[in-house]
């Protein structure tokens, strides 16, 4: 596969086109402020049966957008008694939170890690085990077209509730060391990683790997690949809707939270990557507001990214930023 997308020095200079609403702060603020008035309800519930002796996992439930129930994992090392620095982690498209076993690389690191679910998804390559009970209107198959046509009813905004409330649930765990977290994850994880960061405000770290959702008008319009051709195949059928489309994603493209990033980040961007095509990715990286950042770019690399480089990377450095 060949390069497709702007040449690397080019990336480091690109501004997305993407028109922040004016109403954008007001509408999350109302958003979280509406799930906020559900009690968080997080339960954690110790297994004894994943058969792993040097962590111990709990199966949490906390209640997320709209006080629907929502699953995750977290996951410490074992026989520690003092908090120890939190990592909370989304998934990528399409896949839940799986099984414990398939989350050992921060405990064995010596921090926490929390897994959120993602609603409704889980079925594409990891087993999940959240439900989305909102309906939506007409949507093509996948999640990228369900609601949205309107803010209030478009399917990442209970998403991104969702992954704000994991914060907060996994904060109240008394192992968690709520001051030292760090919001992470890989495609849709990282798209929902910088969403986080924008309306949190007191990370210490964002981890975006590769993210989705980033710059929408560009991304719709360059890659034919899923599942931003969702999007597009939406259009196709409901002619002369774009305008409507366009502004809908605005309230939820990771360029606009990552103006308001305000932790350290560590991104990374592979230049072959058709399905976050890299200059999505550099447009939220230029935005990120904080001045501690860093970005990882992978050459010859599509969607797999760095894989496992990019986790020495992060082995290296988001500890010490968590550890300060």
């Amino acid at each position: 596969m060949a390069l497709f997308d702007l040449p690397l020095d080019e990336l480091r200079g690109y501004r997305s086109r993407s028109v922040e609403p004016e109403d954008f702060d007001a509408f999350w603020s109302a958003t979280l402020d509406e799930a906020r008035t559900h009690e968080l309800d997080a339960r954690f519930e110790r297994r004894t049966d994943s058969g792993l002796s040097t962590v111990e996992v709990h199966d949490v439930t906390f209640a997320g957008f709209g006080g629907h129930p929502v699953k995750g994992w977290f996951v410490i090392p074992a026989g520690i008694t003092e908090p120890v620095p939190l990592v909370v982690e989304y998934i990528g498209y399409g896949g839940g939170r799986g099984l414990p076993h398939s989350h050992l690389l921060w405990a064995s690191a010596g921090l926490a890690h929390f897994v959120m679910d993602t609603r409704g998804q889980g079925s594409g390559w990891a087993p999940g085990d959240t439900a989305d009970p909102e309906g939506s209107g007409p949507s093509l198959p996948g999640f990228m077209t369900r609601g949205i046509e309107d803010p209030a009813t478009y399917y990442y905004r209970r998403v991104i509730t969702d992954a704000v409330r994991a914060v907060e649930a996994a904060r109240s765990h008394p192992l968690a060391d709520a001051s030292r977290t760090a919001s992470f994850g890989a495609s849709q994880g990282g798209g929902l990683a910088l969403a986080v960061g924008g309306l949190v405000p007191d990370l210490a770290a964002v981890v975006p790997d590769v993210p989705f959702l980033c710059d929408f008008p560009r991304a719709t319009r360059l890659t034919d690949r899923m599942p931003y051709r969702e999007i597009g195949d939406y259009l196709k059928t409901h002619r002369g809707r774009a305008e409507r489309v366009d502004r809908t994603l605005a309230y939820f493209d990771g360029v606009h939270f990552a103006a308001r990033g305000r932790a350290p980040a560590l991104f990374s961007a592979a230049l072959e990557d058709q399905t976050c095509p890299p200059s999505t990715v550099f447009a939220a990286f230029n935005a990120y507001a904080h001045p501690v950042k860093e970005i990882e770019v992978y050459d010859f690399n599509d969607h797999e990214g760095g894989g496992p480089f990019q986790q020495a990377v992060q082995l290296d450095r988001l500890p010490r930023l968590l550890r300060g």
